[in-house]
C-alpha cells in the first residue's frame, strides 16, 4: 500500500477506536457515528484497490464488539432505570455468547439466534432520555420495546446479513442505483438521481410521522433536549462513590470483570487469529491478569492514590498492565507453554483493550453501586416515621 492508502486505513481504524470513547458522554451522537462509520468503512476501503480486504470481516466484527462493550459499560454510569439496565445487561451478554459460539463453530445461524438487540435497545433508551426521564419507563415498556426491536428489527436484519449473506451497501448500489458495488456513491447517484430524491422524500415523510407521534401522542417532555449524558449528582463524583460503594478485591465485581474481559478477549483472539486461538488458555490468562490488576489497583488505592482524571488512570494502568502482560508471556515461554513470541503490536493492543475495559468497569460500576446505596438509604429514610406516633405525645426514654 502507498502513503494515501495507509492514511485512509489509519483514519478509518483510528475513528473506529476513538469514536466509541465518546459514548459514555454523548450516547446518541457517538453511537450513531459508530454505526455510520461501521456501515461505510468497507465502501471507503473499496475505493482503494490496493488495500487488502481479506480479513475485513474479522476486523469489522471485532471493532463492533469493542464499541458495544463501551456502550454497555456506559449504562453502569448513566442509566438510572434498573429494569432497563438489567435488560441491556442480558441483551449484551446474550449477544457476546452468540459471537463466541459463532467464532468457534462458524455457523452463521448462530448469529441469527443470538441477535444484536442490545445495540438498538441502547439507542432506544437513550433516545427516550433526550426528552423524558427514563425512570418513567415501567417494566412492560422495557420488555415490549426490547421484544419489538428483537422480533421486528434485528431478526430480519440478522437474516439478511448472516443467512441470506447480503450486503446492504452492495444491494443499494446494484439494485436501486444500477451500478457495480465497487463504484463510488457519486457514480451511483449520477446514474439514477431519482432514487436519491425518492429516498429523501421517504425519510422526510417518516420524520414527519415520528414528529406527529412525539408531539401529539407521546407524553409531554420532561425537559429540553439532553444530548450529553445526564450529569452525575455531586454525591456520585470524585472519591465519594468509592467511599460509599466500599469496593472489595474479591467479590461480585471481580467475578463479572473477569467474565467481561474474558469474553471480549476470547472474541478478539478468535477473530484476529482466524479461529486458531485456544479459548481456554485465553480465559485462564485473562483471569490471572485481571486478578493481578485488581490487586495492584487495590494496593495503590490503600496507599492513597486517587484518580481524578480518567486519562491519567488509563495511561498509568496501561503501563502497569503492559508490564503484567509481558511478564506473563515471558513466564509462558519459560514454562514451555508457548515458544513463539507474540508480536509487540498485538501485545500492546490487548493491553490497551484490557486496560480500557477494566478501568471503565471499575469507575462506572462504582458509580452504579453507590447510586443504589444512596437509593436504599433514601427509601429507608422515607419509610421511617417523621414525628410522634398518632394518639398522644412522644414519651422520652427514661
Amino acid at each position: 500500500m502507498g502513503a494515501t492508502e495507509w492514511i485512509v486505513v489509519v483514519a478509518v481504524v483510528g475513528g473506529r477506536l476513538a469514536l466509541p470513547l465518546l459514548i459514555p458522554y454523548f450516547p446518541v451522537p457517538a453511537l450513531l457515528a459508530c454505526l455510520i462509520l461501521d456501515s461505510v468503512d468497507q465502501s471507503i476501503f473499496q475505493q482503494f484497490p490496493t488495500i487488502p480486504l481479506d480479513g475485513y470481516q474479522s476486523y469489522d466484527k471485532a471493532l463492533d464488539v469493542y464499541y458495544l462493550s463501551i456502550a454497555y459499560l456506559s449504562t453502569l454510569r448513566n442509566w438510572t432505570n434498573q429494569g432497563a439496565f438489567r435488560m441491556s445487561q442480558f441483551l449484551y451478554y446474550y449477544r457476546m455468547m452468540g459471537v463466541i459460539l459463532f467464532e468457534i463453530t462458524q455457523v452463521r445461524a448462530v448469529l441469527f439466534i443470538f441477535p444484536n438487540t442490545f445495540e438498538y435497545f441502547f439507542l432506544f433508551v437513550e433516545l427516550v432520555r433526550l426528552g423524558w426521564n427514563t425512570s418513567r419507563m415501567g417494566k412492560w415498556t422495557v420488555i415490549l420495546s426490547a421484544a419489538g426491536i428483537w422480533i421486528f428489527i434485528k431478526l430480519p436484519q440478522e437474516w439478511w446479513i448472516h443467512i441470506a449473506q447480503l450486503d446492504m451497501t452492495d444491494f443499494i448500489k446494484e439494485t436501486l442505483f444500477g451500478v457495480d458495488a465497487t463504484d463510488s456513491w457519486a457514480t451511483a447517484i449520477a446514474n439514477r438521481p431519482w432514487v436519491l430524491v425518492a429516498a429523501i422524500a421517504f425519510f422526510a415523510i417518516l420524520a414527519a410521522i415520528v414528529y406527529w407521534i412525539i408531539t401529539r401522542k407521546a407524553p409531554k417532555f420532561d425537559h429540553g433536549p439532553h444530548i450529553k449524558a445526564d450529569p452525575l449528582p455531586p454525591e456520585l463524583r470524585g472519591a465519594e462513590p468509592y467511599r460509599k460503594a466500599k469496593a472489595r478485591i474479591f467479590g461480585w465485581a471481580l467475578r463479572e470483570k473477569v467474565a467481561l474481559t474474558a469474553i471480549i478477549c476470547v472474541i478478539f483472539g478468535l477473530m484476529l487469529t482466524g479461529g486458531t486461538a485456544n479459548p481456554l488458555r485465553i480465559v485462564v490468562g485473562v483471569a490471572i491478569f485481571t486478578v493481578i490488576n485488581a490487586a495492584v489497583s487495590h494496593w495503590m488505592a490503600r496507599r492513597g492514590r486517587s484518580w481524578r482524571l480518567l486519562a491519567g488512570e488509563l495511561v498509568t494502568m496501561l503501563i502497569v498492565n503492559l508490564v503484567i502482560v509481558l511478564v506473563l508471556e515471558a513466564l509462558d515461554r519459560w514454562l514451555g507453554v508457548r515458544s513463539a513470541r507474540t508480536p509487540f503490536g498485538m501485545t500492546l493492543f490487548f493491553s490497551y483493550l484490557l486496560t480500557l475495559v477494566i478501568v471503565l468497569y471499575d469507575r462506572y460500576r462504582t458509580v452504579y453501586k453507590a447510586r443504589r446505596v444512596y437509593r436504599g438509604e433514601e427509601k429507608a429514610a422515607a419509610a421511617e416515621p417523621s414525628g410522634p406516633a398518632p394518639g398522644g405525645p412522644a414519651v422520652a426514654p427514661a
